[in-house]
């Protein structure tokens, strides 16, 4: 009897977790459907700093300098900065050829903060704006000037939108769309409920000042932006997005560069949250500062991609008993009743759904999809390593490898 009570309250606890990220998604995915771009404003040309952080790079670096030297606004009004970690000493001579700012460095523990606060420190307070792209970024041609006219006092953090610049194998496939799920529900729907969007880590840009100041306090191996949005939300400021603000991002192309990016970003995900919980909840009572409790249990939620494996398997599993089966032992021990089961199973599908965009439907990602259960196997093992995946920077390739 204890043994049932026990199992009882684990499998209780476990569904109640599990259902909680369901409606989350949801609730965040119904609220995106309603999100609109706003006008920019500001028509004064601000001094733009580009700031592009790349970690042996060599692959794609050249290319991404020159296209962000073709942006429609103003070239006296902005300059790029390449911060070139451990770069091979032809592609930094090719990077000196070009019209921009290049600044060498070398670290015994690699980080991307530490690239930045290098840069920030060697480039003074010339700047009004800043923007950090990942070194396979290209930001679209007007990206810059959209970023420009929505920059004013009172929007100083802009997320803009990441979205994939290929689609030539099933896991990239499958990235890009995940991608457009994030900027879905927690870009767009916090947006629309008032809450600030979250950071990706690249093509976001800032008060080049206000941002100095906080990247000062960014210690992170992995995960930067996670502790500066944490950081940020502490401290009362808004993350807006801006969905028409295009830059292009490489999504991962094979299955062992998607589990290795994975094991990273869970790795990230409960460590900030396992330090935050508690400031969570003073926050909020102490100081009503839900953008920043909800960033926290935003932490908290089990990956999309297996609550959709493990709803799946669970609502499968619960036709089974109910159709093939009058035992009664399966509700003895578990007690949850089929019905709830398919209502979270429904639940993450309807999310889902909501989030992608129409583009994806498509005989394309129909093919893609087949790869789904290699992805949902990889997240599995992803969770089970993330043990020490914090302690060292993990670099992820880009380019054609």
């Amino acid at each position: 009897m204890i043994l049932k009570h026990m199992v009882n309250i684990i499998f209780l606890l476990l569904f109640i977790y599990l259902a909680y990220s369901s409606a989350y998604f949801l609730l965040y995915a119904l609220a995106g459907l309603f999100y609109k771009d706003k006008t920019g404003q500001n028509q004064k040309n601000n001094r733009i700093a580009v700031l592009i952080p790349g970690y042996r790079e060599d692959s794609v670096i050249i290319d991404v300098a020159k296209n962000a030297l073709r942006q429609s606004y103003p070239t006296d009004y902005y300059d790029v900065i390449v911060i070139a970690d451990s770069f091979m000493p032809q592609t930094v001579e090719r990077l000196k050829s070009l019209p921009i700012k290049l600044i060498e460095v070398s670290f015994d523990k690699s980080t991307k903060a530490k690239s930045l606060n290098r840069a920030f420190n060697e480039l003074g307070d010339g700047y009004d704006l800043g923007v950090i792209l990942d070194a396979d970024n290209i930001m679209e041609h007007d990206f810059l000037h959209k970023i420009n006219c929505h920059f004013t006092g009172e929007v100083t953090f802009i997320q803009g939108h990441r979205s994939a610049k290929n689609y030539n194998t099933s896991f990239a496939i499958l990235d890009a769309i995940s991608e457009e799920v994030n900027n879905h529900i927690f870009r767009k729907g916090h947006r629309v409920l008032g809450l600030s969007a979250a950071l990706i880590g690249s093509g976001m840009a800032f008060d080049y000042k206000v941002m100095k100041q906080y990247m000062k306090e960014i210690k992170a191996v992995g995960g930067f932006d996670k502790e500066l949005e944490l950081i940020l939300l502490r401290d009362g400021h808004t993350i807006h997005y801006l969905n028409d603000a295009l830059v292009l991002d490489e999504k991962i192309q094979h299955s062992g560069a998607f589990g290795g990016q994975r094991r990273r970003w869970l790795s990230a995900q409960f460590i900030y949250f396992s330090r935050n919980i508690g400031r969570g909840f003073v926050q909020l009572f102490t100081r009503l500062n839900i953008d920043f409790f909800d960033k926290v249990m935003q932490l908290a939620l089990f990956p999309r991609v297996l609550l959709l494996g493990v709803g799946f398997l669970a609502a499968i599993l619960c036709l089974l008993v109910e159709n093939f089966t009058t035992n009664q032992t399966f509700y003895y021990w578990f007690l949850i009743k089929p019905i709830y089961w398919y209502l979270l199973f429904g639940g993450i599908v309807a999310a889902f759904l909501l989030s992608i965009p129409r583009k994806f439907y498509s005989i394309k990602t129909l093919r893609a999809s087949m790869s789904l259960p290699k992805g949902i196997m990889l997240m599995t093992l992803s969770l089970l390593r993330i043990r020490g995946a914090n302690k060292k920077f993990i670099h992820t390739r880009h380019g054609s490898n």
